[in-house]
């Protein structure tokens, strides 16, 4: 009788054991459901690259005299002292950091620079027409037609059934509908696309 009680409480340790290591191998390739793309200290997505007229602030650790906040020019550069122009279009600020880090390294011993975009001016779109403030706007991450146009405000004149999205892609200008009145009321979702910079809309 002895034997059988060990025997069954073996068995039921064993069990024990295989369900606990079974726990820990799904927790350990559970990913988190609500994970999110990395973004910087700023707010702005990592692979944000950098644009005309955008403003950065160049911060070297220990070097006020290198610390400043620069505009981008239009042909896509900053000015630094001792390094002259640097390339800054087309880069993410991390990627912007490393390179302005690489050229110092010349005259500073162990440079830690740090690239921050303080006003994204290069991404822009523009509206239109018979709205209250018409003009370039600052395009926020993920922007719809329907959140600009509520910015901008309309006339008492709108068109609100022909307004329009005007995209410049490869050399060629595409005309895209909006349906105010319907997208509001839940029709047409698809209408309601995310703008990209260069976009305009134009409220007839």
């Amino acid at each position: 009788m002895k034997k059988v009680i060990g025997l069954v409480v073996l068995l039921v340790g064993a069990l024990a054991m295989c369900a606990v290591a079974q726990t820990d191998g799904a927790a350990k390739n559970t990913a988190p459901a609500n994970a999110t793309p990395a973004t910087t200290d700023s707010g702005l997505a990592t692979d944000y690259k950098i644009g005309s007229d955008d403003s950065l602030k160049i911060s070297v650790w220990k070097e006020p005299d290198l610390t400043e906040t620069l505009p981008v020019r239009p042909d896509g550069k900053i000015s630094m002292p001792l390094l002259g122009d640097v390339v800054a279009a087309g880069l993410t600020p991390g990627e912007l950091g490393a390179s302005i880090t690489e050229k110092l390294k010349k005259y500073i011993a162990d440079p830690r620079v740090t690239v921050v975009v303080t006003a994204m001016n290069s991404r822009r779109v523009f509206v239109t027409g018979e709205v209250v403030h018409s003009g370039a706007m600052v395009l926020l991450p993920h922007m719809t037609v329907l959140q600009a146009l509520s910015s901008a405000g309309f006339t008492q004149f709108a068109n609100l059934k022909d307004i329009y999205v005007l995209r410049t892609v490869n050399g060629q200008q595409t005309k895209m509908p909006f349906n105010y009145k319907d997208v509001v009321k839940g029709k047409h979702p698809e209408q309601n696309i995310p703008l990209i910079p260069g976009d305009t809309v134009v409220v007839p």
